[in-house]
């Protein structure tokens, strides 16, 4: 059985997520591997509220930040050259990547 690659994409910017899928689709077709994904996981939300005025004192108005985390999954069919040249990808600043091999 050949061995499959579990990578794991984690970043607040879909954009840098996806920039990084279609390199990976593109060696996967220039090499001829199978490629499963982009499989999309459940994307967080993270959520503050805090209060506009400091002291208290009239209107009670609020203001609301969000900040949602993007997560996608690959899996990809490896052989050493497959392997060596998405090891080669620029990551970008903000994108976590994890590889594991199953």
């Amino acid at each position: 059985m050949a061995q499959v690659a579990r990578i794991k994409l984690v970043s607040n910017e879909i954009d840098k997520i996806n920039d990084f899928i279609s390199e990976v689709r593109e060696i996967s077709d220039k090499l001829g591997v199978s490629l499963r994904g982009p499989i999309a996981l459940p994307t967080k939300k993270l959520k503050i509220k805090t209060r506009k005025s400091p002291d208290g004192e009239g209107k009670a108005s609020w203001e609301r930040y969000q900040m949602r985390i993007h997560k996608r999954l690959l899996e990809v069919t490896l052989n050493d050259r497959v392997l060596r040249m998405i090891m080669k990808i620029k990551i970008p600043r903000g994108l976590n990547i994890e590889i594991k091999l199953v």
